[in-house]
């Protein structure tokens, strides 16, 4: 099964934020398969600028750290098809046009699974379930693949 994250699963995984989202991110992330996480390039901008804007992270540290996570899992590119199904999701669905793009470019990747908790937690488009990885209990789908 492939699955994407979401930029604040990233961003808790490098430490910023609460400590109990850190921490299960961290692990989360140790324990997924690199072969099966897909991320989607714009949550790399993203998390670009949450690092050095919000947690105020030197732009060249920030940079080491995306390719850490860029050579761990596979990048993947948004398309013209996937910024027009995430610009139907923000104009039908009212989804915010970086989360939708996000969604969009899960669902080409063929992933099952979308790791957010921006994105409301169960809900499925084109085959992608978003799914918190901090909510509880955890999700099913999201069980079965950490074992």
């Amino acid at each position: 099964m492939r699955l994407a994250v979401d930029t604040n699963v990233l961003v808790y995984a490098e430490g910023e934020g609460d400590a109990t989202r850190c921490a299960r991110a961290n692990d989360l992330m140790c324990r997924l398969s690199n072969a099966q996480v897909v991320v989607p390039v714009q949550v790399y901008g993203e998390l670009f600028r949450v690092l050095c804007g919000k947690f105020r992270r030197p732009a060249a540290e920030v940079r080491l750290t995306i390719t850490r996570w860029s050579d761990l899992h596979a990048a993947a590119d948004s398309s013209w098809s996937a910024l027009q199904a995430a610009l139907d999701l923000a104009a039908e669905q009212g989804l915010q046009i970086w989360d939708a793009l996000i969604l969009a470019v899960a669902a080409e990747q063929r992933c099952s699974l979308l790791l957010s908790e921006d994105l409301q937690h169960g809900h499925t488009w084109r085959g992608v379930t978003v799914v918190s990885p901090f909510a509880e209990p955890v999700h099913p789908r999201l069980a079965a693949l950490l074992g």
